[in-house]
């Protein structure tokens, strides 16, 4: 197995649901959630070039799955050792029995036998072994739900005609209108399935497409607006004429011949809809060929690109992390957000002229998923007019009306001592980790429990959690009296991404259990403890990995695809 094959990760099949490959689903929630410190991330270098889908009337996908069968994706992504043993075959047989594709089959076969088109049975699973590319792009939830398949048939083109003379005298297959391909008109169907569901399919040559919502579908001369997610009859007619539309929306040339599976998804559905935050960010890829998995990390190049240096993030980082991602920082493109969130200008100016090097955010499992701990570089390490700066932009930033207190807020506690300043917050909330009946004047907390919001700056080392533990054993750590997670990474090589599978269960353990009490939830509580939580056992029975880029990683324009390698550590 090559040093950049994918041991501990896959990537999302052709059909989101919740029996996503688990770790990926991880991954995607570690870069998500770096937006949270992505207010420091300069603006993209120079705008994309417009696509030849763009102007041809269809969004850009959000991921894109490109296939040599798709009937044997399932198969493929369990030839990862990880995901063969914590998913199991109910993972295969999960799509080979979901309801929207055995309604789809049903449907098919109905409309073959009433219409007596002597369609061998065997049709459904041979269109389904056929190379394929599916783009799909993200629901109002932010799932990836909507897609665009088209189908090399090869030999079933034939085969396939007969359907199309059915059109006109079948309760579930109509005949919506018309599109040119060249000089040939082709007929656009819509297939009805499963009572309320429905898709729009079109067949040229040795290209099938289909569109999973009809709804999506749109004329570009009837003057209506693009919507997210919609394709026009000009794209159709554009990719049943043989035209790679989608590789290009993702940096990529065509597939090549020896990669079986090519797995990509944009930096718009991990970011969870923060990626003008992360501009560095552009999306993650996963290929699979004869040697195995191998995984890809997509930047965009930014203005006066900040060297790619995380030692510092590390060194700060307290060892014993779930998972941990680093992205260079610059911070001053960001102002204008930071006086959005409540930093007077003058504030806001001093705080993005003092942020340097890179910023790092780590998950531990004696915390919540929802409390990370941020470690940011400063340009300065002993400046009172910095510390007077980042209280002010803490009291401006953190904090609510609460209700039973008279200013509004519970005042920030400030203390100094050497080389750290630190700054801390009473905050009421039910999500806290501290029960209302514990805090020094429990009639004051407006909810059941509360938290200690917290930021401080040791030296050059900015820190911030909702977690003020967290903050405290960084600060440990920076005083030599923990150790860092600098111990256990690699020494010289560019690490933006840790996974400890151990501690990454026990979080996710925790958090299924507490978002499912007992005696409100008894059957998805014990449907967790049946199923999930041997998932997760096995997941941490796995060793610890460091994600790694090649040493002198620079993004160099739009979508630049670098190798990442998994390190066992």
């Amino acid at each position: 197995m090559s040093d950049n094959t994918v041991t501990p990760a896959a990537a999302p099949a052709a059909k989101p649901s919740r029996r996503w490959p688990v770790l990926l689903g991880g991954l995607c929630l570690v870069a998500g959630v770096a937006a949270g410190f992505g207010w420091f991330m300069h603006q993209p270098k120079a705008p994309p070039a417009q696509l030849a889908s763009d102007k041809l009337g269809m969004s850009r996908p959000d991921g894109l799955l490109e296939t040599h069968s798709l009937s044997q994706l399932p198969k493929d992504l369990l030839a990862v050792p990880f995901l063969k043993e914590t998913l199991t075959e109910d993972f295969v047989f999960y799509y080979q029995t979901h309801a929207d594709r055995l309604g789809l089959i049903g449907s098919l076969r109905r409309i073959i036998y009433e219409h007596d088109l002597k369609l061998q049975d065997s049709l459904i699973e041979q269109l389904f072994d056929q190379p394929a590319d599916v783009a799909l792009w993200r629901g109002a939830d932010g799932r990836l739900k909507d897609f665009l398949l088209v189908m090399d048939r090869g030999g079933l083109a034939k085969v396939l005609e007969p359907l199309a003379k059915v059109a006109l005298d079948d309760t579930q297959l109509t005949r919506l209108g018309e599109v040119n391909v060249g000089a040939d008109e082709v007929a656009l169907y819509q297939l009805n399935y499963n009572a309320s569901k429905a898709l729009v399919f079109a067949s040229h040559g040795d290209k099938l497409v289909v569109l999973s919502n009809p709804a999506k579908l749109y004329d570009p001369d009837s003057g209506m607006p693009e919507a997210p997610g919609s394709v026009s009859t000009q794209a159709i007619a554009a990719l049943l004429n043989g035209d790679k539309l989608f590789p290009e929306a993702f940096g990529l040339q065509p597939r090549a011949a020896e990669v079986k599976q090519r797995l990509s998804v944009n930096a718009s559905v991990l970011a969870m809809g923060y990626q003008r935050f992360i501009p560095n960010f552009a999306g993650l890829r996963f290929d699979m060929d004869d040697k195995g998995w191998h995984s890809f990390l997509a930047m965009d190049e930014l203005e006066n690109q900040p060297e790619f240096d995380f030692k510092p993030i590390w060194q700060a980082m307290p060892m014993g992390a779930s998972a941990c991602v680093a992205l260079p920082l610059a911070a001053e493109q960001q102002q204008p957000l930071l006086v959005k969130l409540g930093a007077d200008d003058t504030v806001a100016q001093a705080l993005t002229e003092h942020m340097a090097g890179a910023a790092g955010l780590c998950w531990y499992a004696d915390s919540r998923l929802y409390t990370p701990l941020l470690v940011a570089s400063l340009n300065d390490d002993d400046s009172a007019k910095l510390d007077g700066d980042l209280g002010n932009l803490f009291g401006a930033m953190v904090g609510a009306y609460e209700g039973k207190v008279a200013e509004h807020a519970f005042p920030v506690l400030e203390k100094q001592e050497g080389m750290t300043h630190q700054w801390q917050r009473q905050v009421s909330t039910n999500f806290g980790p501290y029960k209302a009946k514990d805090a020094e004047n429990p009639d004051a907390i407006t909810g059941k429990a509360f938290m200690r919001v917290s930021l401080a700056r040791h030296g050059s080392t900015l820190l911030f959690s909702l977690d003020d533990k967290l903050v405290d054993k960084a600060l440990g750590t920076l005083d030599k009296r923990f150790p860092p997670m600098a111990d256990v990474v690699p020494k010289d090589l560019l690490m933006p991404v840790y996974f400890g599978p151990d501690s990454m269960a026990q979080l996710m353990q925790q958090e299924t259990l507490d978002s499912l009490p007992q005696d409100m939830e008894p059957v998805f509580y014990n449907a967790a403890q049946t199923y999930l939580i041997p998932k997760l056992r096995k997941l941490g029975g796995y060793g610890k990995y460091a994600l790694t880029l090649p040493e002198g990683s620079e993004p160099d324009g739009h979508w630049q695809w670098l190798p990442l390698e998994w390190k066992a550590l």
